[in-house]
């Protein structure tokens, strides 16, 4: 089952990342001729009440939101290793500091944060610079939880034989970390990575409900999810819960992808 979820989670990639060549239509483009069209051969997924066609819109967003949420799990991997080291290595009290600011960022209410400092930007900010200030914010604020496991990961590798010998021979801490422990944590980071990507695919699916994803004219997955708010546009075109159930999916197969990776760490 993990090598059939990395498999079709590898198929979808390659699929979003050839968005381009197989939309039928610009995900920008509208139709004023056919708002609200249902399912046919021109609009396989029918088009949105300004007449663009949803497959199209659904294609691109998942290829945006698969593009940086990745990158956003990257950068907090990144610090989570960073802080973890720094705390594993630099003493008790850098080991209480991180904790401490851990514990802090997982008892904040890192949402209402996200939505904060979204509804701060401007009105005509240029939709690029939102999409990086939404994923920078998850990337920077998501980074405890990973950071916890990391730790504790580094103080069990703090006593093995080869960190001792090391430690007797002179070496610094910093050439320790760096060269000795951190290639025993990257499996383990790489399952954090895994674990974080969803998470990020479904807090700016929040935020697009919320109407503060990723602006308009791009297309995102959250985005389409406002769709869903119209309980009657569901019963008359079903096809709508499209962008739901593809979210549902790419979340399910990086979990399973993440048991992949688990078993080897």
């Amino acid at each position: 089952m993990p090598r059939a979820a990395l498999a079709a989670l590898a198929a979808w990639l390659l699929l979003l990342a050839a968005a381009p060549l197989v939309a039928p239509h610009p995900y920008q483009e509208q139709y004023r001729d056919a708002p609200n069209a249902p399912a046919s051969r021109r609009f396989p997924l029918g088009t949105d009440p300004l007449g663009r066609d949803r497959l199209s819109r659904m294609l691109f967003g998942a290829r945006l939101s698969l593009a940086c949420a990745p990158a956003a799990a990257a950068l907090s991997g990144f610090l989570a290793l960073l802080l973890a080291l720094a705390g594993g290595f630099g003493g008790r009290p850098a080991e209480r500091t991180v904790a401490m600011l851990a514990d802090l960022f997982l008892s904040l209410p890192w949402l209402f944060a996200l939505v904060a400092a979204r509804a701060a930007l401007p009105l005509d900010a240029p939709p690029a610079a939102a999409v990086a200030v939404t994923f920078g914010l998850l990337g920077g604020l998501g980074w405890a939880g990973p950071c916890r496991i990391l730790m504790a990961a580094v103080a069990r590798h703090r006593q093995a034989e080869f960190v001792l010998a090391a430690e007797a021979a002179g070496c610094a801490r910093w050439r320790i970390a760096a060269v000795h422990v951190t290639p025993h944590l990257w499996k383990l980071a790489a399952a954090q990575f895994l674990v974080t990507v969803p998470a990020f695919l479904l807090a700016e699916a929040n935020l697009g409900l919320l109407g503060l994803g990723v602006p308009e004219p791009l297309a995102s997955l959250g985005g389409m999810l406002r769709d869903l708010e119209d309980l009657a546009s569901i019963v008359q075109h079903p096809l709508v819960l499209a962008p739901a159930l593809l979210l549902i999916a790419l979340a399910g197969l990086f979990h399973c992808a993440v048991s992949a990776d688990e078993s080897q760490v």
